[in-house]
């Protein structure tokens, strides 16, 4: 139309080039452009289209020019001479047009260019019409969508936080929920303020962004003048429309916080169950005012918060309660032991879902016994609630009743295992409880459904013991199966004894007896100090995670300096027992050892060998070996063996195959001295002997 180049101004891409027709004015003129002679013919409605009069046009565009601004006269040329290079028939677009008062209202253009046979542009005739009600309607329509977008991102953040919500398990889950930018941004929000209530104050716990903390506000009083103590007092949110009204409404608080430039902030009381447990401000610095549907948006979100907070709040006090029944219910100190260093470690569970689940049945427990010797627990009650924790703890102090009375170990199993089937619980426990005396290294260990102990070597190599076992504490007793081997071993010094539950050793897809080697061969490449070695096997089940608690018990025995007076061992021999027989052997071949009668290692196992054997022939009952070290002007080492029987042993005459007859002789001629003393309703047949001090 007019030659001036290039316009800088354009209408947004979604703006239609040609118009609705629906949407089309009846004020719309025509136009016919003769390319040869660069007239510009128009009718009457085009002239009221361009507000002007007959005598104001010479029927060249150039006339137009006080019409149509210079820029948008730049952008039509260069529309209508690119439309005519590039071989278009037609062109469309909106421009702004200059009314006679001064004012500019949008039109809109629509032309079709005419060519000769050899292709030659020679006219273009087109319309114009007002476009002002139409682009007016399309801005509307662009605003509603645009505020329907806006509450529908809100709708979408109120919907995300509270699915996120719904993972947070603690406080400050919550928290760093609200605090992840692509919550509150999306909501446009520039900082959090987040509040408990607690014993009628208000406890700041969050408040950002960092450096905008306001000094005395960290402890607030719920009457103070302040927004978030007002919103908790009176239950109903507060919108802030604009800065005046901040200042105006909380004089105290607005000095400190004109450097954020909030121009607008909504207070949310955080209500539960009908009254009030927190507060949260989203304060802004791009907008002024809430709309109907804003204040609707952020007083869902507060429910949701509040919701979410009273759930970890729960969960919290539940946990504490949980965590403080199971720290009673283990031992609050672990007897330091002469002979040895012990550690212990316990880690609860990290399954989801209810607090209960954080605590289980795992305990750990070390009992100092007469005679220097101890005797060491590991368990596992069935569950990880607080039931499984309470029988954990009466299991716990029954087993050390047992124990400290001077049962052998498979009667404090036994005792123990009918202790939990009488009470009310359907519960069962795993267990294994091993006695140890330093002084010899004599370790019996007896087991209940529980898995094997490993012993460490002084070079680093670990094995797992195989140790016979019974049904665990509660069934064990319930089908009447009471009967609990022992198993004898031996801890020399340097040599570490580890005890702990399944849940140091099962791992999602492999069997037990894969656990159990993954298990040494940690231990083999583990730290010397059984402390260290015990953070390093806690460490690993932390990393492992899973939904089982762990308890672990490591001892290690580096010996005494000399033998302590009143050393005991004592084996429950039952009579059609081999093992048994066999344990006791090889107990008594090891106290003798470590003892250092190993000179006299043949004649007192003879000896012991031979008045448990009368024990187990001529009486109807089992036989009690114990063994002992006295000390006085000489040092003794004293055999006992204990039967139901009152009537007293004999000695006899050699029969004519020679294999009987002989036990007395021999325990006369071997030992240097010898007795029977009354027992109950039964005896104890007792013999010494002279042992040299250890060198």
């Amino acid at each position: 139309m007019v030659d001036r180049g290039a316009s800088a101004l354009s209408l947004p891409d979604d703006w239609p080039a040609h118009p609705d027709p629906i949407l089309a004015l009846n004020r719309m003129g025509s136009f016919d452009w003769d390319l040869d002679s660069g007239l510009f013919h128009m009718d009457a409605q085009a002239y009221e289209v361009f507000d002007l009069r007959p005598d104001e046009y010479d029927g060249y565009p150039g006339s137009l020019e006080s019409r149509v601004p210079g820029a948008e006269a730049h952008r039509l040329d260069a529309l209508v001479a690119q439309a005519i290079k590039d071989g278009s028939e037609n062109y469309g677009t909106y421009f702004r047009l200059r009314c006679r008062d001064g004012s500019l209202r949008w039109t809109h253009t629509q032309g079709y260019i005419r060519r000769d046979e050899t292709g030659r542009p020679r006219r273009i005739v087109g319309i114009v019409r007002d476009a002002t009600q139409e682009l007016s309607e399309l801005e509307s329509r662009r605003e509603q969508a645009a505020q329907d977008e806006a509450r529908r991102r809100q709708t979408n953040v109120v919907q995300l936080t509270t699915a996120a919500l719904a993972h947070a398990r603690t406080v400050d889950d919550v928290i760093d929920v609200l605090k992840d930018t692509h919550g509150l941004t999306h909501l446009g929000a520039t900082s959090l303020v987040f509040g408990l209530v607690e014993a009628g104050r208000i406890r700041l716990v969050a408040e950002g962004p960092e450096g905008s903390f306001v000094p005395g506000t960290d402890i607030t009083r719920i009457d103070e003048p302040y927004p978030m103590s007002e919103v908790v007092r009176t239950l109903s949110p507060r919108f802030i429309e604009s800065p005046e009204e901040f200042a105006e409404r909380y004089p105290i608080l607005w000095p400190h916080i004109t450097g954020l430039d909030i121009t607008s902030a909504a207070y949310l009381p955080l209500i539960a169950e009908a009254r009030p447990i927190g507060a949260m401000g989203l304060l802004y610095s791009d907008r002024r005012g809430f709309s109907p549907e804003d204040r609707n948006v952020l007083i869902a979100l507060g429910s949701s918060i509040a919701q979410s907070l009273q759930r970890a709040m729960l969960f919290e006090q539940e946990k504490d309660l949980a965590t403080g029944l199971q720290q009673a219910m283990l031992p609050r100190t672990i007897p330091s032991v002469p002979g040895a260093d012990v550690a212990v470690r316990y880690r609860a569970a990290t399954a989801g879902g209810s607090p209960g689940r954080d605590i289980g049945g795992d305990w750990y427990d070390l009992i100092p016994l007469p005679g220097g010797r101890v005797g060491a627990v590991i368990g596992d009650v069935q569950g990880h609630d607080t039931h499984a924790a309470a029988v954990m703890g009466q299991l716990r102090i029954v087993l050390r009743a047992y124990a400290a009375e001077g049962h052998t170990p498979g009667t404090v199993m036994a005792r123990a295992s009918v202790f939990l089937h009488e009470l009310d619980t359907e519960r069962f426990a795993t267990c294994l409880y091993a006695e140890a005396d330093l002084s010899t290294g004599v370790v019996q260990v007896v087991r209940a459904g529980h898995i094997d102990p490993l012993i460490r070597h002084p070079d680093g190599s670990c094995r797992r013991v195989s140790v016979p076992g019974g049904l665990p504490l509660g069934l064990s007793a319930e089908f009447g199966r009471l009967e609990y081997p022992v198993a004898t071993l031996e801890l020399d010094p340097g040599h570490t004894l580890l005890l702990c539950t399944d849940g140091l050793v099962e791992q999602p897809g492999a069997d037990l007896d894969d656990g159990m080697r993954t298990l040494a061969a940690l231990i083999a490449t583990g730290p010397d100090d059984v402390r260290d070695l015990a953070d390093r096997l806690i460490d690993v089940a932390e990393e492992r995670g899973g939904d089982d608690d762990v308890a672990l018990l490591l001892l290690r025995r580096h010996g005494l300096d000399t033998p302590q007076s009143g050393s005991r061992l004592q084996q429950h021999v039952a009579p059609g027992d081999p093992e048994a027989l066999v344990a006791a052997r090889h107990m008594i071949r090891a106290a003798v050892g470590a003892w250092g009668a190993r000179d006299r290692c043949d004649e007192i196992e003879l000896v012991a060998d031979e008045l448990i054997t009368n024990a187990l022939m001529h009486t109807e009952g089992s036989a009690i070996v114990t063994l002992r070290v006295l000390t006085g002007p000489e040092r003794r080492l004293r055999v006992e063996v204990e039967d139901p029987s009152s009537a007293l042993p004999r000695r006899r005459e050699a029969g004519e195959s020679g294999v009987s007859g002989r036990g007395l002789l021999l325990v006369d001629l071997l030992t240097d001295t010898w007795g029977v003393e009354a027992r109950g309703g039964g005896k104890c047949v007792w013999c010494e002997f002279q042992v040299p001090e250890p060198s």
